[in-house]
């Protein structure tokens, strides 16, 4: 493609690009820290029925007490017993998780753990112990989100993803139409001040809401800037700049893990997650909008005073004029026509409303488009069961969350180093291939051994993580200029449909402890071969047409052959 050259003649990343690129990436972290704050936001912890009066003594096994909060921490959800209380009017009664019972009779006399006697079984009618040892107030906590409100907690996640799946639609579509430096500070806006407004929140239900449009805004900006990064960078380090955009996501978790280790109340927590990313408020309405959208969009002087800047700031001549590359992108295409020419008619003739059925204009693209939805899909979904499983596999949750993000940093390291050489393709198939034998050795080797179980989880989250970092770079360069945002967020959008499922794909291990295992590996094999039927990008120009994206992967000779049945059929119309 001529507009490479804009690459080749002010470099593929100086100064410049540099700039844009750390200010761009910086707020990505932001994303990276919504997206998992809900695993401490919405945490539960040990709790049961709370007593209706003042307690004097608590008895649990051979273990005694003066509150109920001092024993918590020994009770399990499947403990073999209740608490015993006893209140200050000499009232004993049997604390469960969702039920409470008032010891009745003579066997009252004495108070013991052991009791045989009769039993008048209530709810718990609102009132409920926490143990807040480890978690000092959840939401879960907070509003009583437990029995038969716990589903209320569960849909969090859900909810939050909805948003996301949404977000990356709506803003996707908006940024190839209003331009992506407009979406980007508008999200950046909205993820600080609905960031700020969950952790104000009167009720469970502006939660909701909040955190839903919140998701929607983060969505937003993570579809847009992997776009962003891609159009302002060159081909030899567009990989590098593509993946590591996660990187800055990556760090974002273990923002979550590292301040959820130290602040243990839900809203100040929120209040520091949102406050993290503030400054890039102060300078994103500096960001300039990018050449190739510029010029995909008729906006040429805007386009010739940013090469004049990127040239200027790099510290090289200008010689780069907007109209030469067009005038040469015409004659590559066969057109011909001068500049003036292709002005006068774009003013006579309306702009063609682009939309999601353009990615499924020919049997070929649609092909495309859906492998690049499943790869999206299988991505999101194992990357979410590897994180949110993470703090379930035992030992110190704040350390096993902290370690999920650390391990995607090498994973994006390997993953680049890969796709520079032997391409996207072959690094994306053997990673998911990779990522779904680690969820099947997780079905087969014994479970009981700890250690093992967290390596496997790494492993499989480190290989997901490869083929979820690429897949984006990988949608960029399938798809042309003209719908390249609508590609990347479509394939979000399915990348969320993914999420949100991830949750409920959790939930199955209530029917079967390794059923989540079992369902991302069994989609992650056959995900993993149909990917080997995509074209290779690897040293290919980004493309402005579709003819051109259609054209990927073919030989010389079909492109020719391709072309003159085009035009016999043209003709013959």
């Amino acid at each position: 493609m001529t507009v490479e050259r804009i690459f080749d003649e002010l470099g593929h990343f100086k100064r410049f690009q540099a700039c844009v690129y750390f200010a761009a990436t910086f707020q990505a972290v932001a994303c990276g820290i919504h997206y998992l704050a809900s695993v401490f936001l919405v945490e539960t912890p040990n709790f049961v029925c709370g007593p209706p009066a003042n307690v004097t003594h608590v008895l649990f096994g051979n273990l005694s007490g003066s509150r109920v909060e001092d024993l918590l921490p020994f009770f399990k959800a499947d403990a073999a017993g209740p608490l015993v209380a006893r209140t200050l009017s000499g009232e004993q009664w049997e604390l469960s998780r969702c039920r409470r019972a008032l010891r009745m009779g003579p066997a009252m006399a004495g108070f013991a753990y052991a009791y045989d006697g009769n039993k008048s079984l209530e709810s718990c009618h609102g009132a409920f112990a926490y143990d807040r040892s480890q978690v000092h107030e959840s939401i879960v906590s907070a509003w009583d989100l437990v029995c038969e409100r716990a589903w209320l907690a569960k849909l969090c996640q859900p909810t939050f993803m909805l948003g996301v799946l949404i977000g990356a639609l709506v803003f996707g579509d908006i940024a190839d139409r209003v331009g992506r430096v407009k979406i980007l500070m508008l999200t950046s806006l909205c993820q600080f001040g609905l960031g700020v407004a969950v952790a104000f929140s009167a009720n469970y239900y502006y939660f909701v809401v909040f955190r839903f449009l919140l998701a929607m805004a983060s969505s937003g900006y993570l579809v847009v800037v992997f776009v962003y990064v891609t159009e302002f960078t060159g081909i030899k380090v567009r990989t590098w700049t593509s993946m590591h955009v996660h990187a800055a996501f990556a760090v974002g978790i273990m923002v979550v893990a590292l301040t959820g280790y130290l602040v243990r109340v839900w809203w100040i927590y929120q209040i520091i997650l949102s406050l993290c990313t503030s400054p890039f408020l102060l300078f994103c309405w500096k960001l300039p909008e990018t050449p190739f959208y510029l010029m995909a969009k008729g906006r040429y002087e805007e386009a010739q005073s940013l090469l004049d800047a990127m040239a200027r700031v790099n510290g090289l001549e200008s010689r780069l004029k907007v109209e030469e590359l067009l005038e040469e992108e015409e004659e590559r295409n066969g057109g011909g026509a001068l500049l003036r020419e292709k002005e006068e008619q774009e003013e006579r003739s309306p702009e063609k409303k682009l939309s999601i059925l353009d990615l499924f204009g020919s049997w070929r693209m649609a092909a495309r488009t859906l492998t690049v939805w499943a790869i999206w899909f299988i991505g999101s979904l194992g990357y979410y069961v590897f994180s949110l499983g993470s703090v379930n596999l035992g030992g110190n949750q704040y350390v096993n969350l902290f370690l999920v993000g650390a391990v995607e940093l090498p994973s994006y390291l390997v993953g680049c180093f890969s796709m520079d050489r032997i391409g996207r393709k072959k690094t994306c198939a053997p990673a998911l291939l990779l990522a779904g034998l680690a969820c099947m050795l997780t079905i087969v080797l014994p479970s009981d051994i700890e250690a093992l179980a967290i390596t496997l989880s790494m492993m499989g989250k480190f290989a997901i993580a490869i083929a979820f970092g690429l897949i984006y770079l990988y949608t960029c360069e399938l798809y042309p200029t003209i719908i390249r945002s609508l590609a990347v967020g479509s394939g979000s959008m399915m990348c969320r449909v993914g999420s949100v499922v991830a949750p409920f794909c959790m939930y199955l291990a209530d029917v079967w402890i390794y059923l989540p295992q079992l369902i991302v590996g069994i989609l992650a094999f056959c995900i993993g071969i149909l990917t080997l039927m995509l074209p290779e990008t690897l040293g290919e120009p980004l493309t402005s047409t579709l003819e051109e994206a259609e054209a990927l992967g073919r030989s010389p000779g079909s492109k020719r052959k391709d072309g003159a049945r085009g035009l016999e059929m043209n003709q013959r119309v």
